[in-house]
């Protein structure tokens, strides 16, 4: 058959321990609809929207750990893939990305749903390649075999990413009748070994020794997932150099008692920030991007201190502006390889001592404020989060609902694991990348999210497929409500509606439509009253609808800000 290496191409990704297909219906990609369609070790699902199907699909790599491949047709199909491509690259969430495409010679000719899709995504895919368009000979049969293989090592080799291949195809695209559609017996694969991720003994006996002539050292966990290894390797390192464990929520590492987790809460005191007790003379740093602001800019202030980022490969980003040195190593590794024993601990006490006294009165600032403020989606945030079932997931829409929390955690509770789209922190594919991760797991997924990220990302529901692990918690307060809390927009006559983009809907239609139990409160003592049922993980898809007012949610934060700057700081005993 002429389109026989597109039909191996299902065969390679089976072969290479691919499971999950996300494809958009559409004509130009017929052959490679069908092709994984009828692959039987191939899980394939069908979105419409392929702005939606993306996301999907970087949800359930992004749970997996394995890749996924996305399929469209020709023209602006592929545009859409772009916000999630986007996501993927810088989350580094694997990806195969394979759009169908005219022939050469047709682009720019003014045909139908034909683009310049070779190189899309321009910097935002790790490769782009071009399928061979014609595979009659062998030597182009090698080629397109090759191809795939070399695509699919590239999405998992660190740092994991997309990959996109633009297949060129020729009509016909359906087999005739009577004629074979089978796959390739010898479809060739190749394999690609990691490399291990271990310093060299030299390298450790170097990194031991600098490490004794610092005193001051904070150590900082970026995005990532749960690892118990890691974790243990982290706070064994702690323990035996005294420094400093810093965790965003996003990071997954965070113990209560052991890591700091309100640094977002106490480096907003002005008292603290020029506070010269807790200023690091190193920062190790691992992972992905941080949410809180306030150490981005705590740390980016402290230009006298070395900066060591652990990456075993890849390009290493100086977000600090202090970077000194990258040290090619797995994160866990290189915790375990650094050891020392307690009499060589050269960190001086006071430095952890200041940072968890400031971490207490953080903790202690924030749950007092809780619990004597008026209800508003900080306070509903925090009854969700204070609320939410052990062995679940947690997915965080951006804007306000990942803010609010990073400011209040999930470190008490056990055994629950955060996500969010940090690699560009956009609103568009929120829930999407909810959905994709509770088709991939039996576990509980809670999506917390605002109206306008909600709203946006709608088509996230529009399949066959609506997971019933699935719970969305919208937090609609009718608007764009961040900007309210920002000074610079806030204080501007065009706040509403050019900022906050004033909309009136609420979600029960939405649920209805796409058959989620909908629920609605409007204070604290009806959301008590509701989660016990919304987290009843026998009841099915359901999504809990907290209204409030904009305005209102700005004064109970303004307070909640005022709180801070007036009771946080080293200068007087904790309130503990």
């Amino acid at each position: 058959m002429i389109l026989q290496s597109v039909i191996d191409i299902a065969e390679i990704c089976a072969r290479k321990d691919v499971q999950d297909i996300v494809l958009s219906p559409g004509s130009r990609c017929a052959p490679l609809v069908l092709a994984f369609a009828r692959h039987p070790q191939l899980r394939v699902r069908t979105v419409p929207d392929e702005r939606s199907a993306a996301f999907i699909g970087l949800g359930i790599a992004q749970q997996t750990q394995k890749p996924v491949v996305l399929v469209c047709t020709s023209g602006t199909a592929a545009y859409n893939y772009a916000p999630a491509v986007a996501e993927a690259y810088y989350q580094h969430i694997p990806l195969l990305v394979l759009t169908a495409d005219r022939p050469p010679e047709w682009v720019d000719q003014l045909d139908g749903q034909t683009i310049k899709q070779s190189q899309i995504y321009g910097g935002h895919v790790k490769r782009s390649l071009d399928f061979p368009v014609e595979t009659n000979h062998a030597d182009s049969q090698w080629h397109a075999t090759r191809l795939i293989n070399e695509a699919l090592n590239e999405t998992v080799a660190f740092p994991e990413g997309p990959v996109h291949i633009n297949i060129p195809l020729r009509e016909p695209f359906y087999p005739e009748e009577g004629e074979t559609f089978a796959y390739s017996s010898e479809v060739k694969i190749i394999e690609e070994v990691s490399p291990s991720g271990q310093l060299a003994s030299e390298a450790v006996s170097t990194l031991q020794a600098e490490l004794k002539g610092f005193k001051r050292v904070l150590v900082v966990a970026g995005q990532g997932r749960k690892d118990q290894d890691l974790q243990e390797a982290v706070q064994n390192f702690c323990r035996m150099t005294g420094a400093v464990f810093v965790t965003d929520t996003i990071s997954n590492l965070q113990i209560e008692g052991e890591t700091i987790n309100y640094h977002d809460v106490f480096l907003a005191a002005k008292a603290v920030k020029a506070e010269p007790s807790i200023q690091p003379d190193l920062l190790i740093t691992f992972h992905k991007s941080l949410i809180s602001k306030n150490l981005k800019l705590y740390l980016r202030g402290q230009q006298q201190m070395q900066h060591w980022h652990v990456q075993p490969a890849g390009q290493v980003a100086d977000t600090f502006q202090a970077l000194t040195r990258i040290i090619r190593a797995r994160p866990e590794s290189f915790f375990q390889q650094i050891t020392f024993t307690q009499s060589e601990q050269t960190v001086a006490p006071a430095f952890a001592n200041a940072w968890f006294e400031l971490n207490a009165q953080g903790h202690s600032v924030l749950e007092r404020f809780q619990e004597n403020s008026p209800f508003s989606e900080f306070k509903a945030c925090h009854q969700v989060l204070r609320n939410l079932p052990a062995n679940s997931l947690l997915h965080l829409a951006n804007s306000m609902s990942v803010r609010y929390a990073n400011l209040i955690g999930v470190s008490e509770l056990e055994n629950v694991e955060v996500m969010a789209n940090r690699g560009t922190s956009g609103i568009d594919g929120s829930t999407s990348t909810a959905v994709g991760a509770a088709l991939s797991t039996d576990l509980l997924v809670t999506l917390l999210t605002g109206d306008m990220a909600f709203l946006y990302d709608r088509n996230a529901l529009w399949h066959n497929y609506l997971p019933q692990n699935l719970r969305i918690v919208v937090l609609n307060n009718h608007g764009g409500g961040i900007f309210r809390m920002i000074e610079g927009p806030r204080n501007q006559p065009e706040l509403r509606p050019f900022f906050e983009t004033d909309q009136r809907q609420t979600a029960q239609k939405t649920a209805e439509d796409m058959g989620l139990t909908y629920l609605k409160v409007t204070d604290g003592n009806a959301l008590a009253e509701a989660l016990p049922k919304f987290f009843d993980l026998s009841a099915g898809p359901q999504l809990l609808e907290v209204e409030t007012s904009s305005p209102e949610n700005y004064q109970v934060f303004a307070a909640y800000r005022e709180m801070v700057q007036q009771e946080i700081s080293l200068d007087k005993n904790s309130s503990l």
